[in-house]
């Protein structure tokens, strides 16, 4: 959940209070109805819908109806990356997680498929205790540039305010589509972080150049045993959020706070009361 709290609109305490509201509200996970705060008419009560049978609760048949302004409950589906790891030759390998610290290999590689793995946040590479990583960064097959750093990251809108905050990455709001590419201490001054469009595969190749013959790499903090080799290379792209007959595929739905039309965004609210932006040094607000 992050300690600054933006993933958390809602006290723990609060849980089945906020999954009736949403689910009362007949709020579905729609972006555009979020950015443009449209009203949400559930097909359960749309006209000449044939009502479908639910499960017997106190509140089920207040379901889609109003609860006025200051009790609507919208749902934020939250982009995340596809990540999969390669050798130099193609061949895709699997990602073999470490268990509790385990110098160990948790399983036999044929244990794990290797298919993409998803990530919330970002993706790492890191240096570790070794020298400093010498990176080919690729965008979209077209060599981008070879950095000299502690490492890099690349993350979503919702990991835009976690690690690579703290490296000088930018905020992004969480309705903005995109994978941010920010560096780790870089020897050149002039590589600054990077909004890319989430349709874009970024291409991370540790180069024959590095002194170490592998760097750790992670996914939402969960670290692969054996690292990245030299040769080997991370690919990543935005997830695909599509919308379908039977509702929105992809994303991680999130239920968000309701307010009155034109008021709080719980985003900025979040700026402002958790990350205390611009907040002036010895002053009191």
């Amino acid at each position: 959940m992050g300690t600054l709290g933006f993933l958390s609109e809602w006290k723990f305490v609060d849980y089945k209070r906020a999954f009736r509201e949403v689910y009362v509200s007949g709020a579905p996970g729609e972006r555009e109805a979020i950015l443009e705060d449209k009203p949400v008419i559930p097909k359960l009560f749309k006209e000449n819908a044939t009502p479908t049978p639910q499960p017997e609760s106190d509140w089920i048949f207040a379901r889609g109806k109003s609860l006025g302004a200051h009790r609507s409950a919208r749902v934020l589906l939250r982009n995340r990356l596809k990540v999969g790891i390669f050798a130099p030759s193609g061949e895709r390998l699997p990602f073999l997680p470490v268990v509790a610290d385990s110098l160990e290999s948790p399983s036999k590689p044929a244990d794990y498929p290797s298919p993409d793995i998803h990530a919330l946040n970002e993706v790492l590479i890191h240096r570790g205790a070794a020298h400093l990583t010498i990176i080919d960064v690729i965008v979209n097959k077209r060599f981008l540039t070879e950095t000299i750093a502690d490492g890099m990251i690349i993350s979503t809108p919702t990991g835009s305010t976690a690690y690579s905050l703290s490296s000088g990455g930018s905020i992004i709001h969480p309705l903005v589509s995109s994978l941010l590419l920010t560096p780790i201490c870089p020897r050149s001054l002039s590589f600054r972080p990077l909004v890319l469009p989430a349709n874009v595969e970024i291409v991370l190749r540790l180069s024959e150049k590095n002194r170490g013959r592998s760097v750790e790499v992670s996914v939402d903090g969960m670290r692969r045993y054996g690292g990245l080799k030299v040769g080997e290379e991370v690919r990543v792209t935005g997830e695909e959020i599509e919308r379908s007959e039977e509702g929105w595929k992809g994303g991680v739905p999130c239920i968000m706070r309701g307010g009155e039309r034109g008021g709080d965004d719980g985003w900025v609210g979040g700026l402002n009361g958790l990350l205390k932006f611009n907040y002036p040094f010895g002053e009191e607000r």
